[in-house]
This record gives structure tokens, C-alpha cells and sequence, in this order.
């Protein structure tokens, strides 16, 4: 097999006139977390479905550990654990009935089936859960039962479309602890979908979509890296005037985000002085930092990710 688990090249879909995706290429290595990082819109949701064989790739060519997903899906599909957005169990059935279900969907019976379901089953910690409704589950334990189905089939390319939805943060850290165990004790690959900034930092690559389009990928520290300069927060009361004449002043990009003027700068702890006292008594409270993801998304876009 092949040490990539997937590969897209030059994939475009369109939905009548809309330009989902334009021409999206990228790599993920095998035993990866990947995330596609975007706003609602950004083709995220596409371009999960195209992998999961749900839509056609064409144009252009989408290959999972060298299967290609237009000419061979059901190959792909073997090698494939999904997790979708909208929760897919059944609340009338208990937990191993879901599992069993699922399993039976796969060719798995008998004693096989039974061993694998208890497998998942400690490996998500759901074994003292495994005769409950499903129904009588918190939103957190339904995920995890989620997850457990994705599991059963062993895949190597574990896919998965904003899994945190609807989890508060107790359960998004236990979630994403999981997941890492995965990668870590399995080397399961996994792909991922989200909007949450936090999330992305914590995948070894992140590739960032806007409007279809494939704006950065890399490693989260190397994107942040590359903006290469410090992030300068201004609060001001009248921030359009004060944004002019920074402009005019320094000759620096100013936006205008959450009522604060926002800068990037290098050596931003010896601008601000100089700042402060071109100024005097025009700003309010001014803080700098080094970028997150959320930056390097501006940076690319000239948009919040939100």
C-alpha cells in the first residue's frame, strides 16, 4: 500500500452555478490527523463527501491508499470508517444493537462480530453503556456510540465531518482523546471537517479552504510561523478615524474586526510605543500576541473564519 492514505489532485465540483471546490490538491500521509479548516460554505462538506464516495470526483482525481473513489468505491469503502455531521444511530435500539446492525451491514456475524463490538466498545469506554438505549444517552455517549460504529470495520481512514457538533467541552476533550489513541495505538488515519480553531491546532496538517479554494496547508505551528510578524489588538472610541492615520502614519494594513483595529508587525513590543505616543489619547488599550490559526485565516482571506 501505498504511504499515502489519501490523495486529491485537481478536484472541482460544482452544485448547478456554484463553485463548490476549484481545483483542491493536497496529500494526507498515512497515521495523519488532517483537518479541513473553513467556514460554513467553504467546500469542507463537499469535498468529506467526495472522499466518503457519496458524490462524484470529477473533475479531477481523489485516491484513498491508492484506490481511486470515481472507478473503484466499493474498494474504498473497505478501507473507510465515517462519521457524519447529523448524528446516523438509532435511539429506539441499544447500544450493541446499533454496533451489531452496523457490523452485520459490513459481513461481520457470529463470533467475529461479537469480538470487534467489544473491542470498540472499551476502546471508547462504553462497555458498562453497551445495554442501554441509545436514546437515554447524553449528546457526548452518542458520539462515542457514533464513533464505536465508525470503529467496527477496522478502517485505516477514519473520516469525520465537524464531529464536535453539538458536544460541550467536557466531551469534546474526551472525544478528541479518543481520536489521538486512535492514531497513536492504531495508526488509523484520520480526516477531519471543522470550524473550531482549537481542534485544527491539534492535527498534525491543517488545510485551510475559502470559497472553494485551498488558501494555506502545513503544519499548525509552520502556518502560524509564516505570517512572521506579532498580531497588534487596538481598542480605540472611534476606530475608522485612528485606522487612517495609522495607515498614513506606518503604512501598515489595518482591519477593522470585533470593534478593534487588528495589525500584524514584527517586534510588535517596540512599535507599540511608538504608537501610543504618535496618538496621544486616541487609543484606549492596545495588546499584541503571536498568530493563531484564526490569523493565519485572515491573513490568507482578508475574512474572519466566522
Amino acid at each position: 500500500m501505498p504511504s499515502d492514505a489519501l490523495q486529491v489532485a485537481n478536484l472541482a465540483f460544482r452544485y448547478g452555478p456554484i463553485q463548490a471546490l476549484s481545483g483542491i490538491s493536497f496529500d494526507v500521509s498515512a497515521g495523519q490527523i488532517f483537518a479541513l479548516l473553513g467556514p460554513n460554505g467553504g467546500g469542507k462538506t463537499t469535498l468529506f463527501r467526495i472522499v466518503a464516495t457519496l458524490l462524484p470526483a470529477a473533475p479531477g482525481a481523489v485516491r484513498v491508499f491508492g484506490l481511486d473513489v470515481a472507478t473503484a468505491p466499493a474498494e474504498v469503502r473497505r478501507h473507510l470508517g465515517v462519521v457524519f455531521q447529523a448524528p446516523a444511530v438509532d435511539v429506539r435500539l441499544r447500544v450493541r444493537e446499533n454496533l451489531r446492525c452496523h457490523g452485520r451491514l459490513y459481513g461481520l456475524h457470529g463470533r467475529e462480530l461479537e469480538e470487534r463490538i467489544g473491542d470498540v466498545l472499551s476502546l471508547v469506554r462504553l462497555e458498562d453503556r453497551a445495554a442501554d438505549l441509545v436514546g437515554t444517552l447524553s449528546g457526548g455517549l452518542q458520539r462515542r456510540v457514533e464513533l464505536a460504529k465508525a470503529l467496527l470495520p477496522h478502517p485505516r481512514l477514519l473520516v469525520l465531518d465537524e464531529p464536535s457538533t453539538g458536544l460541550d467541552p467536557g466531551a469534546r476533550r474526551e472525544f478528541w482523546a479518543h481520536l489521538l489513541q486512535l492514531r497513536d495505538q492504531r495508526g488509523t488515519t484520520i480526516l477531519l471537517t471543522t470550524h473550531l480553531m482549537d481542534e485544527a491546532a491539534g492535527c498534525d496538517r491543517v488545510a485551510v479552504l475559502h470559497e472553494g479554494r485551498l488558501v494555506a496547508i502545513g503544519a499548525p505551528h509552520d502556518l502560524t510561523a509564516a505570517i512572521g510578524a506579532d498580531v497588534v489588538l487596538i481598542a480605540a472610541r472611534d476606530l475608522d478615524r485612528l485606522a487612517g492615520k495609522i495607515r498614513a502614519r506606518f503604512r501598515e494594513r489595518v482591519d477593522v474586526l470585533d470593534g478593534r483595529l487588528r495589525i500584524e508587525r514584527a517586534r510588535a513590543h517596540e512599535f507599540i510605543p511608538e504608537l501610543v505616543e504618535a496618538f496621544p489619547g486616541e487609543i484606549e488599550a492596545v495588546t499584541f500576541g503571536k498568530p493563531t490559526l484564526e490569523d493565519v485565516f485572515l491573513h490568507h482571506t482578508g475574512r474572519k473564519l466566522d
